[in-house]
């Protein structure tokens, strides 16, 4: 169970850091918070909860007139244009232990958010004081960027300010500038989540697993009794989506399931009764066994696609390189 306010209130007074706190309705936007709090002077901010695809986190905390562009963000810490998203909101419960509308720096003083990087704005420290909730949204604490230094301090965190609005060249000659800033571990969370997940087929914000590395913080070597199973089942049960027009994306679809799926079934007993290597073997394995089945599955695909009237489904099959995909599979 995480911290609550009043806990977390408690260790600012151990502290001695200073702050101002506000009690109000609960609110769930700035617009609906800044009708209670501050002096005019006081400045909002806004709080993101981001994840990218191997399932680390992120909380951005910056002023609430603060530009924040996702792609721009996601190129700079090495992510590509699409390697963030906002975490799906079970994960708010799950590793920052908040409800929702709740997004604070404050939530890092939980240990399930220890692997959480946090991004605040440069632009705290020109500001006078500063408002967060304190882990409840029934309640605005002010206070300045120093002495929310002290606390991220006092929990072993170090203090990491960014240009937000800030939008460099990032290629071959110019490394991500905010690289260092990515989380060195992924985030595994509760098997019921990420069963959830693999029901709700490749919706970008709850896919569990990166399909490419099959990355897992479990310590594991062989193939499980449990895992086994999951090996032995046809890959026929993955049903792909019938709206997909785009071949690449018909086939990712099939590798995100399955790559949930087998996660999903990987237990706690399997982790401690195999060494390091679970995750690479069973993703190997499965991934090879896919290839035919996937040029099969693939060429019943465009046959649909051809009865049914698309007749762009070929140029669409040739341009979006899925061939290449299944010579490396």
């Amino acid at each position: 169970m995480g911290y609550s306010k009043n806990q977390l209130l408690a260790r600012l007074q151990e502290l001695q850091i200073e702050f101002s706190q506000y009690e109000h309705p609960v609110v769930l936007t700035v617009e609906a918070q800044a009708k209670y709090v501050g002096n005019g002077e006081d400045a909002l901010s806004k709080n993101l909860f981001l994840k990218d695809k191997k399932n680390r986190f992120y909380i951005v905390s910056a002023l609430a007139d603060t530009k924040v562009d996702l792609k721009v963000l996601s190129q700079r810490l090495g992510l590509g244009k699409g390697g963030l998203r906002m975490a799906p909101e079970e994960a708010l419960g799950e590793v920052l232990q908040v409800p929702l509308g709740c997004v604070t720096p404050f939530a890092l003083i939980n240990d399930s958010a220890r692997h959480v990087s946090l991004l605040l704005d440069q632009g705290f420290k020109g500001q006078e004081r500063c408002l967060f909730h304190p882990l409840s949204n029934d309640m605005t604490i002010s206070l300045n960027a120093c002495e929310l230094d002290k606390f991220l301090r006092s929990i072993g965190r170090d203090s990491s300010y960014v240009e937000l609005e800030a939008n460099p060249p990032v290629g071959k000659d110019n490394p991500p500038d905010l690289a260092a800033l990515v989380p060195s571990d992924s985030i595994v969370l509760p098997d019921s989540t990420e069963k959830a997940a693999s029901l709700q087929g490749p919706t970008k914000d709850r896919v569990v697993s990166d399909n490419k590395t099959m990355e897992i913080t479990a310590k594991a070597t062989g193939p499980s009794r449990k895992a086994k199973n999951v090996k032995d089942k046809p890959a026929s049960s993955v049903q792909p989506s019938s709206s997909y027009k785009d071949v690449g994306q018909f086939v990712e679809e099939i590798l995100d399931k399955t790559s949930a799926l087998l996660l999903s079934e990987i237990t706690e007993d399997a982790i401690k009764q195999h060494g390091e290597g679970l995750g690479a073997v069973l993703s190997d394995s499965i991934r090879a066994r896919l290839s035919s089945e996937l040029k099969a599955e693939t060429r019943s695909y465009l046959n649909t696609a051809y009865t049914e009237g698309f007749s762009v489904a070929r140029m669409m099959f040739q341009n979006t390189g899925a061939h290449n995909q299944f010579r490396c599979l």
